[in-house]
């Protein structure tokens, strides 16, 4: 933000002062809508780094800071086991001080406690979002609007391949407690791609996983199960398919992210996250086509190259939320949003102990509205 604060600003703080949190701090701080007020980490030299950084107040305790009445918004960038196990306190502190609250994927690591921050949420009718930012790019909002205007037609399939660029060369062994578990992989990292197949199929019913971990990981003594294929039904009959890993092997074709969804009039790809959108139209029946032709498709280049630019646009996402009086039930990549994806995780590892049996993901809590809002 550059200049006088505008009146209209929310009074944002941000919990957390690692490398994510003080990328969220940036983004609030270059957004006209944000005005960061404060910061707190339990690290004392963490929390007056970054208040020196950014100008603000240091707080070492949540419960300090939540006594300002002016803060608007709480942004819980902590971390933990599984990248998530920090989460649950804060976000639960500052719900029951009543300020709408932005967290950071996973919304935690453990399904109960993600149960229940979207249950207080919604019992206390505030704004809980995750930071689910793969899906606020140029390039998915393009590929939603061949879909809005008919020109994918009925979806057939997803393609989703996700992870790191690797191989055994460079692979390092983390002997962390918080990371070197089974699951780690899959619960810090797949709500990342389960939230985009929901953003484009919607909701998943059966869920069909097979999970491993490659030979030079055993022999270090590294537990996480690193390779993940999964299978899915969405309710709407798409057939997708997810597989990731975390730089087992170079990506090939799409790079480290690429997401393809076929359907009955069109099919398109987005490659890297935000860089580039092929789309490709289905055949035109009043043309004749040789076996391999097809019309010539439509590539759109965003330019951006940086994975961090989706950052700025997922938060201000929040903020306009916040700011136009969306309803909880209504803002874009919720708390319950962000449930879903970790109800398909869970789903994907009872698959993966039943020996590759069918699961249907827990339900997610009934949306009931609010009829004192206009905008339900």
């Amino acid at each position: 933000m550059t200049g006088n604060v505008p009146a209209t600003a929310l009074k944002t703080a941000v919990i957390g002062m690692g490398s994510i949190g003080n990328t969220h701090a940036k983004c609030h701080q270059a957004d006209d809508l944000s005005h960061l007020v404060a910061v707190c980490d339990v690290v004392k030299d963490k929390a007056e780094k970054a208040a020196e950084t950014f100008g603000v107040k240091a707080y070492t305790s949540l419960g300090e800071l939540l006594k300002r009445e002016d803060v608007d918004i709480v942004d819980v960038t902590t971390s933990g086991y599984e990248n998530g196990s920090w989460h649950y306190e804060p976000v639960m502190e500052a719900l029951a001080a009543g300020k709408d609250v932005l967290c950071e994927k996973p919304l935690s690591n453990d399904i109960g406690e993600t149960r229940e921050m979207v249950r207080f949420a919604a019992a206390r009718k505030l704004r809980l979002g995750c930071n689910l930012n793969h899906y606020f790019t140029p390039t998915a909002e393009r590929a939603r609007q061949y879909m809005s205007d008919g020109r994918i037609g009925e979806v057939i399939s997803i393609l989703f391949r996700m992870g790191f660029q690797g191989g055994e060369a460079t692979y390092g062994f983390n002997p962390s407690p918080r990371f070197n578990r089974p699951y780690a992989h899959l619960k810090a990292f797949l709500t990342h791609p389960l939230s985009v197949m929901r953003y484009f199929c919607g909701e998943v019913t059966h869920v069909q996983a097979f999970l491993s971990r490659t030979g030079y990981r055993k022999n270090k003594g590294d537990l996480l199960l690193s390779v993940n294929s999964v299978h899915l039904l969405f309710e709407n009959g798409t057939i997708g398919y997810l597989m990731s890993h975390r730089g087992e092997a170079a990506w090939g074709l799409g790079g480290w992210w690429s997401c393809e969804v076929a359907g009955s009039r069109g099919t398109f790809c987005i490659e890297n996250c935000i860089e580039k959108l092929t789309y490709w139209p289905a055949l035109d029946p009043q043309k004749k086509y040789n076996l391999g032709e097809a019309p010539p498709p439509e590539i759109y280049d965003t330019g951006i190259k940086s994975f961090n630019e989706t950052f700025p646009r997922r938060i201000h996402a929040f903020l306009e939320d916040k700011s136009r009086g969306v309803s909880p039930d209504n803002i874009r990549a919720s708390g319950r949003d962000a449930l879903a994806t970790l109800e398909v995780i869970d789903a994907v590892i009872q698959s993966y102990e039943n020996g590759g049996a069918l699961m249907r993901p827990h339900p997610l809590p009934p949306l009931h509205g609010d009829p004192l809002s206009e905008k339900i």
